[in-house]
């Protein structure tokens, strides 16, 4: 490991990071950029001769607007990352993989920054979709440069398994990126008049960018592509190439269980801060976790009796109550799901541990797999009874604790098992093709199913963790059946 290598390996840790950074930004931001930018949409609809708690209660979560858009802002994204991220894994083989990592970064990170300043729902839209094509591009250039730069197998699985454990490090970063901005935000200058925590926690989505200006021209290409370049050997690569004899069942059955592992997260863990935190504060329909609404009033009542103290009018002390309320109740639910990130950093480790031990892929992925299958539906079941208990918060972030270990270590299985199952020049192409078709596009549709199946007229997050339940469930016995058929790599390494 000279000072190359070790360059390479931290830009990658970089990479892996702030993707999960950008893409958990979203649940733990959805509901108050909702309840922030429909509030014109529901002033109109009031004006306009609509009853203010009808219009309030189709923009509320549960409400048709409000999972209309949930629905959206998590499925859209996905589906332009996963076309546009496919795209991505063919440029991937054809320019090389450094070129296009870097580019992917700076896309996710101007994309996130810009996200910050939306004043629509339409806007943020928009920028959410250039962050997911950003991160989708970006995962395959990164596994694919690491696998053919570092071709020692021992060391290769351990640098694969260690740089992409620091995409939990990113879920623990934007959940405290997120704790610091609903602390800090009334301090911070105003975004379209207001200080919503939200804002910000998109805005430092940027800073993945600032260290790859600097590291950047010390970076070099995949040896193993680029000879094959120099040589006039690299064939051009082919999506239809993937479902050749040789690769279809590889292809076929590596997409669908990717798809498996995400549908566990977005069907259900992914839904947790929508589940616990607090919904239409100072309303007769309050919903959520009680000890989130507790500390949602305590700060709202606060903040309005300082803005009436001040002789302020009554819809300034009632958006400074509101606003009060979300910033605590997101910096409530950020604190839960911190325990989400610890446990999938150690799920993490513990995969690239395994990875050089057990030599069989199959076992070594149904060591996470099968506790999921149980485990994750299990906890969200018990979840959706304890709402109303005070006293079991501190169970509910040693739950997603466990379920981030199972969970998320299956993520970083598939950046270690895919260079293995492809040849160079499909590399990009095949890695992108599982990862972007099936983790992002069906394997995100888990979160477009829960939103759907739990939609209902008032708040009723106890419903959204018995429909997380059953989709997680779903989705994670799909994959176990599936892994029988999982092929394992060539012993003696891949013919090109």
């Amino acid at each position: 490991m000279n000072r190359t290598a070790w360059l390479i390996c931290i830009i990658a840790a970089i990479g892996f990071a702030f993707d999960i950074y950008e893409l958990l930004m979203l649940p733990l931001i959805l509901k108050p950029a909702i309840a922030a930018l429909s509030a014109p949409i529901v002033e109109a609809l009031v004006t306009g001769g609509m009853e203010r708690a009808k219009a309030v209660a189709l923009w509320s979560p549960g409400g048709d607007e409000y999972v209309r858009w949930a629905r959206t802002l998590f499925f859209l994204p996905a589906l332009f990352g996963g076309v546009f991220g496919l795209l991505g894994g063919y440029l991937t083989d054809l320019l090389g993989r450094r070129r296009v990592l870097t580019f992917s970064i700076l896309l996710y990170a101007a994309g996130a920054c810009a996200a910050g300043f939306a004043t629509s729902l339409s806007q943020l839209l928009f920028f959410r979709c250039l962050v997911f094509v950003g991160v989708c591009v970006e995962f395959v250039a990164a596994v694919a440069w690491l696998a053919e730069i570092f071709t020692n197998p021992p060391q290769r699985e351990k640098i694969l398994g260690y740089t992409q454990a620091f995409s939990s490090l990113g879920g623990l970063l934007v959940a405290g990126a997120n704790i610091l901005a609903a602390k800090w935000a009334l301090s911070l200058p105003a975004i379209a008049g207001g200080h919503d925590a939200w804002r910000y926690t998109l805005i430092s989505g940027v800073l993945p960018a600032l260290p790859l200006i600097l590291i950047r021209p010390f970076l070099p290409e995949s040896p193993a592509w680029l000879q094959k370049r120099a040589a006039g050997t690299l064939k051009r690569p082919s999506i239809a190439a993937l479902f050749a004899p040789e690769l279809r069942r590889t292809t076929v059955v590596t997409t669908l269980i990717f798809a498996a592992s995400y549908g566990i997260a977005f069907g259900a863990i992914q839904q947790l801060p929508q589940i616990i935190g607090a919904q239409r504060v100072g309303t007769p329909t309050e919903a959520g976790h009680v000890a989130v609404i507790a500390i949602a009033k305590e700060k709202g009542g606060a903040a309005m009796a300082k803005a009436k103290a001040a002789n302020q009018p009554d819809p300034v002390a009632q958006r400074a109550m509101r606003q009060a309320a979300g910033n605590a109740s997101d910096q409530a639910v950020a604190s839960v799901t911190l325990w989400q990130e610890v446990g999938g950093l150690l799920g993490r480790f513990l995969l690239a541990v395994l990875a050089v031990v057990i030599v069989s892929r199959r076992a070594l992925f149904r060591v996470f797999q099968i506790p999921s299958l149980f485990f994750v539906p299990a906890f969200f079941w018990w979840m959706s009874g304890q709402l109303g208990n005070a006293d079991s918060l501190g169970l509910i972030k040693a739950g997603i604790f466990i379920a981030g270990v199972f969970t998320v270590a299956q993520f970083s299985f598939w950046g270690n098992y895919i260079p293995l199952v492809f040849p160079v020049h499909l590399r990009g192409t095949g890695e992108s093709f599982a990862a972007n078709i099936g983790g992002r596009v069906l394997g995100t549709a888990a979160a477009w199913i829960t939103l759907t199946l739990s939609a209902s007229d008032k708040p009723d997050p106890a419903r959204m963790a018995l429909v997380g339940a059953g989709v997680a469930g779903a989705y994670a016995l799909v994959g176990a059946i599936l892994t029988r058929f999982l092929p394992e790599p060539p012993a003696e390494g891949l013919k090109e």
